[in-house]
Parts: C-alpha cells; structure tokens; sequence
C-alpha cells in the first residue's frame, strides 16, 4: 500500500507544533499531518525563554508565536533582591494555536484520539489507521526507567486584578514564601498593567501537589502583596521533570525505533524543565533533513538527544545536589547562591552553555548546603540509588 503522508506527527504540543510549522513552511512538498485529541493544538500552557537560549535567526522565526518580551526579570529570596538584564519572553498557548494552526490549515487534525501508534503507522479510536514513511511521537514525557526524576510542580492562574499590580518585569522566582516540603516559589508574569500569571512552583521528589492548596497558596500571595483578584482568566497546571540521574542507552532503548520530540524525546533542560530551546533545534534538525524516513529520524532525533546528554553531565550532578544534600525547606539556599553570580553566566546556565570556568565558579566558595551531603549526592549517579536513604 502507498504512503498516505510523509511525516505523521502524534500531539500537537510545542515540539510537534514546532516541527509541523517548520516543514510546512521550509517543505512544503512534504506531506505531513498533525493530530491533536483536543480541540485545539497547544494545550494550555505558557512556554518561555531566554533571548540567550536562542540565535537571531531562531528569535526571527519564532517571533509570530511570541505573546509577550521583557527586557530583564527580577528574582526575590530571604537575603537577596535582584534585578536581572537579559531578555525574556512567553509564549501564550492561545497564539501558539492561532498562528502554528492556521499555518497547518488541513494538515492539522483536531479531536484525534491515537490508540495505538508504530514508527509508520497511527491507529485512531474509531478505528481508522493512517499511514506514514514516519511517525513522530510528542505527546510528552513517557513513564519508565533509565532516568531518575525529581519535579517542577507548578499551578498557574492567570488572574485579572481590580487594580494595577505595578510590575515592570517578571519574577522568575520569588523564594521568599513559606516552603512546604520543598523548593517552593512564585512566578509571576505581567501580561498587562491588571493582568499577570501567578505560579505557585514546588521541586518536589513526587509530580504531585494538591491543586487545592497551591490555589489557595496564590490567594494568599495575592492577598499578601495587595491585589483583589477581579477574575480568575484561566488555570494552568502541570510537572516538569528534573533529571537528577539516568541510563542514556536504557531510556532510548524502550522507545524500541520509535521517532519522539519533545519531553518523549528527553529534550529539556535537566535543571529548569525549559523545552523551547531544544524544540527549535529540532525542529530546524527535521526541516533540513534529506531523509525523512522512520529510521533516518529516530537516528537523527537519538543523536541530538545523545549530544544534549553528554552537554548536560554538569546539570545533572547539580540537580542531585539540589535535591538530595540537605533538608527540603533548605532547597532555597543552593538558588539564592546561584542569583548572585554575574548576569553573563546565569544565562549561559539557562542556555545550557556552561564553560569550564563557569562550572568551577559554581563549585566554589562555601556551599549552601553541608558538604558531606553535597559529596554524597554528587557521586550518587546510578538511577537506583537516587532515592535510597543515607
């Protein structure tokens, strides 16, 4: 039987979104489809990034998507204040499906629920069957071994206040709040002068954190700083992972040939959870590619994966550090220390671009958290042994 299509892309959300967008516009001969169960693609998320995390030609390309840029953040903690020069930028899900859907028109197909997928095939509920010379899976991160996991727990409204909230810039983090049981934060994006995301945020052993109690954590803060919540505009919530440790051969191993992008795909950064960067490589990877059969991209996807891996050694024995040298409520210490290295390194950090230089500053000085601890979980780098105790 014929191909049906090129490129069959699973989910619609921002690795595929990114890749499908890419082809459609860089090759157009291709045919491609993209499939996403709800009725629109791109969920309900905000997606953001460091101008630094991006070349100017990947700002360029991306620049229909972007919602909203600032010229600097500030972060807050118990014993610090600071504000950050370096752009910042979000991406609503609201534009991300306006412009990525109409650019697709007929190659986007909503309200496709996938029951079964192969690397050239797709089996849809109701029992239609597409085919494909390759089929991309992205409909995030799949459970399994080879990574040892510890999470960005978040909750976000986006709330319509009854008077100006009197930000100039985001706060990535504002640590100066009560911890409950882990690093716990607040981020807040103004998307207008009555307008802002507030973000309750946990990195936490476990994906989970009652939605009950982080909506009354952002009550509260806004109650704190001052603002009436005149509404409640939407509601987001979700769980990034944070790789402390993993089996790079073990993790790829279970996706058994299979084409994925995105979280699927381990392609995030290890210490904030950020996938936007990754997903434009990606997706300029896919575009470029001559070949774009099922194995040709599971080659070419595995190997920028492996590369991302062997780049992100260093971030993985911070994370452990992070998470497994000192109390939970003493999470806060290791990021006020971070906050108040120079501007330049910090987004080098966030661009996963750390230099040897860099890694030493980092290292050195008095830790924020007791050294036997830190060294312990520094060697701790079999996904087994993570969580064991002491």
């Amino acid at each position: 039987m014929a191909d049906r299509y090129d490129i069959v892309l699973a989910g619609g959300g921002l690795a595929n979104g990114l890749i499908a967008w890419r082809l459609r516009t860089h090759r157009p001969e291709l045919r491609i489809l993209l499939l996403e169960q709800d009725g629109r693609l791109g969920g309900n998320h905000t997606w953001s990034f460091h101008d630094a995390d991006l070349d100017a030609a990947q700002h360029d390309w991306l620049a229909p998507l972007v919602s909203a840029r600032w010229p600097r953040y500030d972060v807050r903690f118990p014993d610090l204040a600071r504000a950050v020069d370096g752009g910042y930028a979000s991406i609503a899900s609201c534009d991300f499906a306006r412009v990525v859907g109409t650019a697709l028109g007929p190659a986007l197909r909503t309200h496709a629920h996938i029951e079964a997928l192969t690397p050239t095939s797709v089996q849809l509920a109701g029992g239609e069957t597409l085919h494909a010379r390759a089929v991309i899976d992205g409909r995030g991160m799949r459970p399994g071994g080879g990574l040892a996991l510890g999470y960005q727990a978040f909750l976000g409204q986006e709330l319509l206040l009854a008077e100006p909230h009197g930000l100039s810039a985001p706060v990535l983090m504002d640590a100066d709040v009560e911890q409950q049981g882990g690093y716990r934060f607040v981020y807040l994006l103004p998307f207008g002068p009555d307008r802002v995301l507030v973000e309750d945020t946990h990195y936490i052993d476990t994906p989970h954190r009652d939605a009950y109690r982080l909506r009354a954590n952002i009550a509260g803060y806004a109650q704190a700083r001052g603002w009436r919540i005149a509404d409640v505009l939407r509601e987001e919530q979700g769980a990034l992972p944070i790789v402390l440790a993993g089996d790079f051969d073990a993790f790829w191993a279970e996706r058994q040939g299979q084409p994925c992008a995105g979280l699927r795909a381990g392609l995030f950064h290890p210490t904030t959870g950020y996938s936007l960067p990754h997903a434009v490589r990606l997706a300029e990877r896919i575009a470029a590619s001559p070949e774009t059969d099922a194995p040709a991209l599971f080659a070419l996807i595995h190997a920028e994966a492996h590369e991302q891996w062997r780049r992100q050694r260093f971030f993985r024995l911070l994370n452990r550090m992070l998470f497994l040298a000192g109390g939970a409520d003493e999470r806060w210490r290791v990021m006020q220390r971070f906050y108040r290295l120079p501007a330049p390194l910090i987004a080098r950090f966030y661009a996963g671009r750390l230099r040897l230089p860099d890694k030493l500053r980092l290292l050195s000085g008095k830790p924020p958290v007791p050294v036997v601890p830190a060294l312990a979980a520094a060697l701790r780098f079999n996904p087994r042994d993570i969580w064991k105790a002491e």
